[in-house]
Order: structure tokens, then sequence, then C-alpha cells
């Protein structure tokens, strides 16, 4: 039995390569990992919250983006396009291109059952080295459920969990209100 050999990049090769690509792929401790596409519940989602939160941080210091901004992990060797990203002050870029931020404040993930467990775990982990994010927000698809993390002054993260369409999250790192009947707007379960 064979299998192929797993060939390893720099961080240079990738960006090089991604730079020129069709389509989206994160790139994992040297190895590229091509980016399957979303559902329709998933894009709906991603856009409800892009546009509450943009709305809300008109005339701000703070500027929202949304899937096709890559996000460097400094402490690791990835590169990934979270769902929504916000970047309160100066943000930061790996180069000239622009196109990879450094200190984002607010990351949130929509989550999928191919992406779940990741999200959950080694990619939130990785996320919890970058030192300008402050929440951590997941985003359920298959229910209506947002997960909160909160970084607290110990470096700690606190975790609350909403599951009404009458709850409000309240994000204190960027100062705006997510209420979830806005974030499920035209989402359907049945």
């Amino acid at each position: 039995m064979s299998s192929q050999p797993t060939t390893y990049l720099t961080p240079e090769e990738y960006l090089a390569i991604e730079r020129k690509a069709a389509d989206k792929s994160e790139y994992i401790d040297g190895v590229i990992v091509a980016m399957t596409g979303a559902s329709r519940r998933h894009n709906l989602i991603a856009v409800n919250l892009t546009g509450e939160i943009r709305r809300q941080l008109k005339g701000r210091p703070c500027e929202s983006y949304t899937s096709d901004m890559r996000v460097r992990v400094p402490s690791t060797r990835l590169y990934t396009y979270p769902d929504v990203v916000v970047v309160c002050g100066e943000p930061q870029f790996e180069d000239d291109y622009v196109d990879t931020l450094l200190n984002p404040t607010l990351i949130i993930e929509v989550l999928s059952d191919s992406t779940e467990a990741y999200d959950r775990g080694k990619k939130f982990g990785f996320y919890r080295t970058i030192e300008s994010l402050a929440e951590y927000l997941l985003v359920a698809q298959d229910e209506y459920r947002i997960e909160q993390y909160v970084k607290q002054p110990d470096s700690h993260w606190l975790l609350s969990d909403y599951r009404s369409l009458e709850e409000t999250v309240e994000l204190m790192s960027i100062q705006c209100q997510l209420i979830l009947r806005e974030v499920y707007d035209k989402v359907n379960f049945t």
C-alpha cells in the first residue's frame, strides 16, 4: 500500500501560491488545506453577522472583514480565513499586499459538520495565542446558538452560551450587540 508524500511549504511559498489561486486554502504548519464551499445557511448567517456588525461600526475606529481576509496566527504556522473578523485601532498586515491581518480583535466562525471540532479545539487554541484577540464567537448553523468566548484579564477565556432568538450577545471588545433573531434572519431549520 502506498500513499502520496506530503509536500511541506514555507509560509512564503504558500502566500505566493495562494495569491494566484482561484480558490482559497488555509495553511497549517507547512501544509496547504483546500477550503470547501459553504452551505446556504452558512452564507445567510455570515452575511447577517457581517451586516449587523458593519452597521454598528460606522464612524468608529474598527474595521470588519468577510471570509476573504486572511489572518495569520503569528506564534504558529497558521494562515486561515475566519468567517468574520474585526480589528479595532490600526490594522497590522504581514506585508504590502495588505491581505493578511495580524491583529484581530474579534473572530467569528460559523460552524459546519466538517470544521466544528477543529474550530472548537485546535484552531481556537491557535487563536488564543493572538495577543490582540479579545473575543471569539462560534455560531451554529443547525440550531439557534452562539457561543461567546471573552478573554479575561488573567488570559483565561469566559464562555457564555446563547440559545434563544430573544437573546442579545454583548460584544464588549467592539462595543456592539448581536440579537440572535437578526443573526438567524431567513435561516430555516426545517
